[in-house]
């Protein structure tokens, strides 16, 4: 399918208690290139004032929004998220600042030069700047990254970057199962089983500190495991 040059994206932004950043990233967000942009914010229950802010300052700026009532997680509110998607390409984007709205055109170029369907994106290929941060972090997601490759024979160097850019029937065909950070396994592992062309594209990476609110952890780790066989083996 070719992409015609006034291609809508959808942007779906997960976010739970980011009232520090939501701002700047909606902002971001909009700005970034291509006019034809759809912006759904999926608030995870946040208790921080996040839910007040995008109710009444940032309501204008949104296209769609979404407000669980009770806190279910990042897989949980993707899913609501991309269930209300229009736009012909779309892309996954987190509430936080570590990943730049402005590098859209290289995550969607190969979707838009009809070279591919599914572009994950990558922060250890290409030429962008990286925050050094996490040893042990790098560590564990060289090993998950390896493992999903062995069950998917796919060659990603990333898997569990943020961003993501799907063409809009496919992310939207499959049923998302997992409500946390297991978002990341599943869906590499259900895309890897479909007929599609998938790419991978390097990105600069703006990594925070648990200090800064970065959330994910070691039982993270665990399950996205436990996730990558559980999705390649039993699904």
């Amino acid at each position: 399918m070719d992409i015609p040059s006034s291609t809508k994206l959808t942007i779906v932004i997960p976010c739970f208690n980011e009232k520090q950043t939501i701002r700047s990233i909606v902002d971001a967000v909009r700005s970034a290139p291509y006019p034809q942009k759809e912006i759904i914010v999926v608030d995870d229950f946040s208790t921080d004032g996040t839910r007040e802010i995008l109710a009444n300052e940032l309501a204008g700026k949104i296209d769609r929004l979404v407000f669980h009532e009770t806190n279910q997680g990042k897989g949980a509110a993707l899913r609501s998220g991309i269930q209300h998607a229009t736009g012909d390409i779309v892309i996954i984007q987190d509430a936080d600042l570590e990943y730049n709205p402005d590098e859209y055109p290289i995550l969607i170029e190969p979707i838009l030069s009809n070279r591919a369907d599914v572009v994950f994106s990558s922060r250890f290929i290409g030429g962008n700047c990286h925050r050094v941060l996490y040893f042990w972090h790098r560590v564990g997601n060289g090993f998950l990254t390896l493992a999903s490759n062995v069950f998917t024979n796919l060659n990603l160097t990333d898997m569990e970057s943020c961003y993501k850019a799907f063409r809009r029937e496919i992310i939207q065909s499959i049923r998302i199962e997992e409500n946390r950070f297991g978002f990341e396994p599943e869906i590499v592992a259900k895309v890897s089983k479909l007929n599609c062309r998938i790419y991978e594209v390097g990105i600069s990476y703006f990594g925070r500190t648990y200090e800064d609110g970065k959330k994910i952890g070691w039982k993270d780790g665990v399950r996205a495991l436990y996730c990558i066989i559980k999705y390649n083996i039993f699904r």
